[in-house]
């Protein structure tokens, strides 16, 4: 029985991951999904949120991304992802300045538009800030 399944996280830039995985949990539209070797085929889309990757051995990688498709094969996992980052390569600094422009526009209320690229981005940054505490609380473990 197998208990790896290779698992592909792919945005539109670049490759994120390519490599085995023992567990896959991400953000899908109806709540967290967990996928293990031998799950169900599935198709499905993801909201801006986490994915996180556990390798053989125990340790996870974390991604935060910004919404997508999650695919499941029988011998692969891929997530194709609007955009995504791993949680140590998030620039917190860059992500607070976003926030805080997403939270002016919905403040003021401006165009239509504005307001749904500003919760759009909200979302987004948020999913990162949360990566980002995720490390630093596994940093402390």
């Amino acid at each position: 029985m197998a208990t790896t399944i290779r698992c592909d996280i792919v945005s539109a830039e670049a490759e994120i991951f390519h490599g085995e995985a023992e567990m896959i949990v991400a953000t899908g539209e109806m709540g967290e999904l967990g996928i293990a070797p031998r799950h169900a085929p599935l198709i499905t889309r993801l909201k801006p949120g986490k994915v996180v990757v556990t390798l053989p051995g125990g340790e996870k990688l974390d991604f935060a991304i910004s919404g997508g498709i999650l695919e499941v094969q029988p011998q692969v996992v891929t997530v194709l992802a609007d955009t995504a980052i791993r949680a140590q390569d998030i620039d917190e600094a860059s992500v607070l300045a976003a926030k805080a422009e997403a939270e002016r526009v919905l403040a003021n209320r401006g165009e239509a538009m504005d307001i749904e690229q500003a919760q759009q981005r909200m979302a987004e940054v948020n999913a990162q800030l949360q990566a980002l505490e995720r490390l630093r609380k596994n940093l402390k473990h």
